[in-house]
């Protein structure tokens, strides 16, 4: 069964950094462009940063341009999301999934998400 499952986030104040993870379990993540996203309350889901099979190929949102970072290691079966100069705006739940591109509609497997708050 194709899993993925995402971990890092937490509460950190304005200015601070966070590195979330994505691990992926039952299928070959070295065949898969990965892509992370995120929803704000009462906002819809946007997409924030994507990473070739490879990883010789990253898409970013412009909002977070940078700031983030995605890098993956396929050994490791895992996907990064590296937060630095975080802002209030970044609140949200974050969500790793398979696909490319930053349109949710190319994405077919998704993880729970984790919640990554800023805050003083």
């Amino acid at each position: 069964q194709s899993q993925i499952m995402e971990s890092g986030g937490g509460l950190v104040e304005p200015g601070g950094s966070l590195r979330l993870s994505c691990t992926t379990s039952g299928f070959t993540l070295d065949t898969y462009a990965i892509g992370w996203f995120r929803q704000a309350p009462g906002r819809e889901r946007e997409g924030v940063a994507c990473i070739s099979s490879e990883g010789d190929s990253t898409m970013y949102a412009d909002s977070v341009k940078g700031r983030f970072t995605i890098s993956r290691d396929n050994a490791k079966n895992t996907v990064y999301l590296q937060m630095n100069n975080l802002d209030p705006e970044d609140t949200g739940i974050y969500y790793c999934g398979r696909g490319y591109l930053l349109h949710a509609s190319a994405y077919d497997l998704w993880g729970q998400g984790t919640r990554v708050t800023v805050s003083s």
